[in-house]
């Protein structure tokens, strides 16, 4: 499918850096598919969010995409409806590596609530000691066991759960990553292999210095559902 490109200049309205993990998604895809972007950011549960998010986004939520008069909420439509801009770059380009990128993603988008709910994002912080439940726990094995069995399915041809190009999967999995570095979860080598690389990408780095600065410069809350 040939690459469309965007009508215009492209807006995403994200949350927090240090505290919207829904917001990191389609950012970190922008980044690595090379699309131009004004990124508008509003500091969640204050009231400058709650009078301006009502302009951008019809859940009143974020992240929202707006593309000339098109707005498209909710992180995975807005990875999608970029994989399309680019002619399907999203998606790793074998049809069976694609399905099992958009299961693991679909997963991520919907389940893992135990450990999302005890590991807040805290982008900038780490170091922090909270302890998972039993549900937590199982959420953390599963999350190991799927990025290793992504790897093991790649056979080396790259550093990334599909090979070597990041793709929508990597996209959902970026919060986790943050919330691992944040609360030092423990990991298999395998997964652990990925998890470092994974920290190590400059569009990660920048997210995590900019959420740091907002704590910094701001006074925001270091803390969110």
């Amino acid at each position: 499918m040939p690459a469309s490109g965007p009508s215009s200049v492209l807006k995403l309205v994200i949350g927090d850096k240090q505290l919207s993990s829904w917001s990191l998604r389609p950012w970190m895809l922008l980044r690595h598919l090379g699309l131009s972007f004004e990124e508008i950011r509003l500091p969640l549960d204050t009231p400058r969010f709650h009078e301006e998010i009502g302009r951008y986004s019809p859940s009143r939520r974020v992240p929202a995409l707006l593309d000339g008069d098109l707005t498209v909420w909710d992180s995975l439509a807005i990875c999608e409806y970029l994989s399309e801009l680019t002619g399907g770059t999203g998606w790793p380009a074998d049809a069976a590596a694609r399905a099992v990128a958009r299961a693991v993603s679909a997963e991520m988008h919907s389940g893992f609530a135990a450990l999302r709910s005890a590991w807040s994002l805290r982008a900038g912080d780490t170091g922090l000691d909270v302890p998972l439940d039993a549900a937590g726990r199982a959420d953390l094995a599963r999350i190991d066991a799927l990025w290793s069995d992504c790897l093991a399915r790649s056979r080396g041809s790259g550093p990334w759960l599909f090979g070597g190009r990041y793709c929508i999967a990597d996209a959902m999995y970026a919060p986790v990553v943050l919330r691992f570095n944040t609360y030092g979860a423990s990991l298999s080598p395998q997964a652990r292999t990925y998890f470092d690389h994974a920290m190590d990408d400059p569009h990660l780095r920048e997210w995590i210095e900019s959420a740091r600065r907002e704590i910094t410069f701001e006074g925001r809350p270091a803390e969110h559902p």
